[in-house]
């Protein structure tokens, strides 16, 4: 069990404005904790998906963007009855198109022990409760028993410090794992950040994740996007399963996307042999009605798809493509987004459909889940 601190020395007491008399406060960096999809998250004083040394090389909003916690996981298992967090956000996004549980919030989910599988989102987001940044809230059970918890951290804003609060003779032991040991990467634009999911368990990626029990990290910056030389070295050094390239709609246009999207397979190729490589074109095909079938959307997948072909053609088997155009196919595709770009929480199933079905293929040809 983890020391108390705040017995040693009273200053380093937290304190709360939740009525709950009984309530033990953890810090989330604490090792009994198990972070994912973020950069070292048991150091510093803010969380991160990189390292700030290498996104400042790579562009300022990749700099800014990075401190962003897209994709960012805690897991642990407890009996107590209830969860509470209490948060610093120094960087609150703020916007007229995002919930504020999806762009700065938290949201719980409850996961099954493995012989069960599912894990389920648990009745009711964490909407935050802001004064000058900070939050605080908590979620009931009815009971105590034991159960395991992946609280997902916000889309768009920044985390500084992160307290989990349970009963004081709760039981607090380590998280339930992910299949795979390596994650799967995914690089790319708002969209794949997360821009606009009411919460954040409903990016893409949170639905392939739960679905197949997949580790992962968002690598998603807002316009930032770019396969960038820094950036793509970068990615050639993480430890990964599976690299997913989803960057079509921060590339100017399709005379960029076409070098940086063959530069990128190539190095990453290079340094990953045989890991499976997916790319994938923007899902907002048709734009509206002016744009129905517009060049510009036909130009920019073709850059992706000579990508795919100039793999194939060296005799690459492991490298896959999705194509955008379908991703929000089937009733009601007219309304799979906010602003008839980033995908809504339709959208976002609609796309967690293929990639899942990509992955499955993955799954059945390469030994990922080691």
């Amino acid at each position: 069990m983890s020391q108390d601190i705040s017995k040693i020395d009273k200053n380093l007491a937290i304190t709360t404005s939740l009525d709950l008399p009984d309530v033990k406060f953890y810090d989330a960096r604490e090792e009994i904790f198990d972070i994912y999809g973020l950069y070292k998250p048991h150091e510093g004083t803010q969380f991160r998906r990189m390292p700030m040394d290498v996104a400042s090389t790579v562009s300022d909003g990749v700099a800014f963007l990075s401190k962003q916690t897209a994709g960012g996981r805690l897991r642990f298992s407890t009996d107590s009855e209830y969860v509470a967090i209490k948060a610093t956000l120094p960087d609150a996004s703020r916007m007229s198109h995002m919930t504020a549980v999806g762009a700065f919030g938290f949201d719980l989910y409850e996961d099954c022990p493995p012989e069960q599988g599912k894990t389920s989102y648990f009745r009711g987001a964490y909407i935050p409760w802001i004064t000058v940044n900070e939050f605080e809230s908590v979620i009931h059970f009815g009971s105590r028993k034991k159960r395991y918890f992946t609280l997902n951290f916000p889309l768009y804003g920044g985390v500084g410090d992160l307290y989990i609060g349970l009963q004081n003779d709760a039981t607090l032991e380590g998280g339930r794992k992910y299949s795979n040991k390596r994650p799967v990467v995914y690089y790319g634009s708002s969209i794949t950040q997360g821009g606009c999911a009411s919460r954040p368990g409903n990016s893409y990626q949170g639905f392939v994740s739960r679905t197949l029990d997949l580790d992962f990290i968002n690598f998603g910056f807002s316009g930032s996007g770019k396969a960038e030389e820094p950036m793509v070295d970068y990615l050639c050094s993480l430890d990964m399963s599976v690299f997913v390239a989803d960057y079509d709609h921060n590339a100017p246009n399709a005379e960029y996307l076409a070098p940086t999207a063959l530069n990128m397979y190539k190095k990453i190729r290079a340094a990953k042999p045989d890991m499976p490589y997916i790319m994938m074109s923007r899902p907002d095909f048709h734009r509206g009605i002016d744009t129905l079938h517009s060049q510009e959307s036909i130009d920019r997948r073709q850059a992706i798809i000579d990508a795919y072909n100039y793999a194939r053609a060296q005799g690459d088997g492991n490298v896959y493509f999705i194509d955008g155009e379908g991703l929000f196919r089937g009733d009601y595709e007219g309304d799979c987004t906010v602003d008839g770009t980033h995908p809504n929480d339709l959208g976002f199933s609609r796309m967690a459909k293929s990639v899942e079905a990509t992955l499955r293929r993955v799954m059945m040809r390469s030994n990922i889940l080691e």
